[in-house]
């Protein structure tokens, strides 16, 4: 990957949005996760409960937002946001398991800090990464996948130059770029659309940082990208 780029049709549609932006190289993800990552997880799953305050999923205020911010672009029936989907395990009482050491510290972070969190190998990327409004058609393998289900027109998407990375803005990352035990190099992408949580966006980035350098070995730079610095 050369660049990371929001262009001008995500702004246009959020322009208060900021997106954390960690890079990680030269890990080590092989192997399960240490017993302090594992440890984080499992207290993330439940800090998570505090952010289901209401009666109804759909009304607490970290899933709210994030369902008025989905009406503003092409989706597939029925996608919602990455923190809702873990959420939701935590209000079913199906605490987000291991997977493997970088995915588990990112989903940790996702979850204390009720903010949607991804990764991807960007040893796999071909071009710039650019996250913005697509004209539709490009080749997406979801997880899972072996058919492909490309991007619909005025779908909100990150895509390089072979296809859709992650669609519907951070509901659902492909196959290409998936973080394995032989990644090396990795994206970590966390967004919020909020003005009011920058310091929890700082937190969670910190708190990805600090573990993937520990237990990883890691070199680590962080960004946060805004409408005035959108690369």
């Amino acid at each position: 990957m050369s660049k990371f780029l929001a262009d001008s049709s995500f702004w246009e549609l959020f322009p208060q949005a900021q997106l954390g932006v960690v890079l990680l190289n030269n890990i080590n993800n092989s192997g399960e996760s240490a017993y302090d990552i594992k440890v984080l997880l499992s207290q993330s799953n439940a800090d998570a409960e505090k952010f289901l305050v209401k009666n109804v999923f759909s009304e607490n205020p970290v899933i709210a937002v994030w369902r008025e911010a989905y009406r503003k672009f092409k989706t597939k029936k029925g996608v919602r946001c990455s923190i809702e989907a873990l959420l939701k395990r935590v209000e079913k009482q199906n605490p987000v398991s291991y997977i493997n050491p970088l995915v588990d510290i990112y989903n940790a972070a996702s979850l204390q800090f009720g903010l949607p969190c991804g990764a991807e190998d960007s040893d796999c990327f071909d071009g710039d990464l650019i996250l913005g409004i697509t004209k539709g058609g490009d080749e997406f393998f979801a997880l899972g996948d072996d058919e492909n289900s490309p991007t619909l027109e005025g779908e909100l998407c990150y895509r390089d130059n072979k296809g859709a990375v992650c669609r519907c803005f951070n509901w659902r990352d492909g196959k290409r770029t998936m973080i394995t035990e032989n990644t090396k190099n990795a994206f970590v992408i966390m967004e919020s659309i909020d003005p009011s949580r920058t310091e929890d966006l700082k937190a969670a980035m910190a708190l990805i940082a600090r573990y993937a350098e520990k237990y990883l070995g890691a070199s680590v730079r962080t960004d946060i990208l805004t409408q005035s610095q959108p690369s």
